[in-house]
């Protein structure tokens, strides 16, 4: 076996000797998206139970009420794991399927599950790597005023130690929280996401909560148990300005301020940028000592990469200022999100040399493309493969140059529930005929698991 995997179709090689002996090779999932069961074992609805049920939030007026019904073929999707050779599986727990009011008392038959769940991949030889927040904030919390009050940052960490204590003897890989961008932005900024609000001033307040929150959940996994591995997944992009202009140079700026900055900065002791609070002029709800909270120490670094992003200067336009413009000739997704695999090294190797990352993993990547049923059943994607090739081929290249990237995890296992776009958007390395349950491995996802098996056989014979 060589030291690398080219591509059947195209030129593109994966340097496989890039990547550590024990490169966590995994897919991911959260919990709304393919649990499903949301009523059911004393579970609570969540933001996003009330959100996709307001008619016009959600494509097609679609929601999670069944999704992929994992709650109830979790063994199979354990299968389905195992075929792919993957031997590590990102999860996110359901904060309303614990703790159904937010805080107080926990949900036994909630936990119980995780717990099972948890067992089953260790029994499979998986690894499991657990999220804590993926967006289904408890609706009661919303209803007493949600990430923009401080109090939901508490209440966060309280569960955060609840599921850690039940499950921190097994568990030993955690994520506080899953793109709070998402949360904070698109939820209370841009109003595409739950709870789908358009307030500035309750936006900022809520990205603030929410690193707040990630540092008190930090500190109650460490206290609970001291070697935990414990850090946050942001989703970042390469930030371009459509044209050499000063207005849209600086317009980049904002835009990287508002996509990486934000983010990176408080987590990593340096506060929150300054050109940022400028920008959008509210006061953040600081408190002695909160600074020193968020920037609890980071045990590794989580990157989710789907796409670069362009942008124009946009002065009439709400906070940052700017507005996407499609770059001339660069292929696009299903998504219409742009294809750059180059952003993805970019990243890994930003987040080694200019935030000193100890650990990374790439927590998140994938692509939506249309699937194309064969005759004999088989699913095909070719443009799929392609996406995760080039993706795989230039975060190797990031290993080479000094990321230290210790893992790769697909998005997605399956199609899911893809948030406001419902469910026509396919992001899975399985298809899912959502009338009848029935999972399809698509050729990506025996391509991938090609890949982890020659990944594999080049580790034996190394050895």
């Amino acid at each position: 076996m060589t030291d690398s995997l080219a591509s059947e179709r195209n030129s593109v090689i994966i340097d496989l000797a890039a990547f550590p002996e024990d490169f966590l090779w995994g897919t991911a999932t959260s919990a709304y998206q393919i649990e499903g069961a949301v009523a059911e074992d004393g579970r609570s609805p969540s933001i996003w139970d009330t959100f996709s049920h307001t008619p016009g939030k959600i494509d097609n007026n679609d929601h999670g009420d069944v999704a992929c019904d994992h709650y109830h073929r979790w063994h199979e999707d354990i299968a389905l794991m195992r075929q792919l050779g993957t031997n590590a599986y990102r999860l996110s727990v359901a904060w309303p399927r614990v703790v159904p009011g937010g805080n107080g008392p926990v949900n036994a038959k909630g936990l119980d599950f995780y717990d099972k769940l948890i067992d089953a991949l260790l029994a499979a030889g998986i690894t499991p790597s657990v999220t804590l927040y993926h967006w289904d904030l408890p609706q009661v919390l919303q209803d007493r005023g949600g990430w923009p009050v401080r109090d939901t940052a508490h209440h966060f960490a309280s569960y955060a130690a609840v599921v850690a204590e039940r499950l921190g003897d097994r568990v030993h890989h955690w994520t506080t929280l899953n793109e709070p961008l998402c949360s904070a932005w698109i939820g209370h900024l841009e109003g595409k996401m739950a709870p789908g609000l358009t307030d500035l001033t309750a936006a900022v307040r809520a990205s603030y909560h929410l690193l707040l929150g990630h540092g008190l959940a930090a500190q109650a996994i460490h206290a609970a148990f001291p070697s935990a591995q414990v850090g946050i997944v942001n989703n970042l992009s390469t930030i371009h300005a459509a044209t050499s202009r000063p207005e849209d140079l600086d317009a980049a700026r904002r835009m990287d301020g508002h996509t990486n900055r934000w983010w990176l900065d408080p987590i990593h002791g340096r506060g929150f940028p300054s050109d940022m609070r400028e920008a959008y002029g509210v006061e953040l709800p600081e408190k002695s000592g909160d600074l020193a909270t968020i920037a609890a120490p980071l045990d590794w670094l989580g990157l989710n990469y789907y796409m670069p992003i362009t942008v124009a200067n946009d002065p009439t336009g709400p906070a940052p200022r700017t507005r996407e413009v499609p770059r001339p000739g660069v292929p696009r997704t299903g998504m219409d999100w742009e294809v750059d695999a180059s952003g993805i090294e970019t990243l890994l190797l930003r987040l080694t040399r200019e935030y000193g990352a100890r650990a990374l993993y790439v927590t998140e990547n994938g692509s939506a493309y249309p699937d194309v049923e064969r005759p004999d059943g088989t699913i095909d994607d070719p443009e799929r493969q392609g996406y995760l090739i080039n993706h795989l081929a230039a975060c190797a290249s990031a290993a080479r140059n000094g990321a230290p990237l210790a893992g790769y995890f697909a998005w997605s296992l399956l199609d899911n529930f893809e948030w406001a776009y419902g469910y026509d958007k396919r992001f899975g390395l399985v298809h899912v005929d959502y009338k009848t349950q029935k999972r399809t491995i698509k050729g990506t996802g025996h391509r991938y698991a090609d890949i982890i098996r020659a990944h594999a056989e080049r580790a034996r014979n190394a050895a």
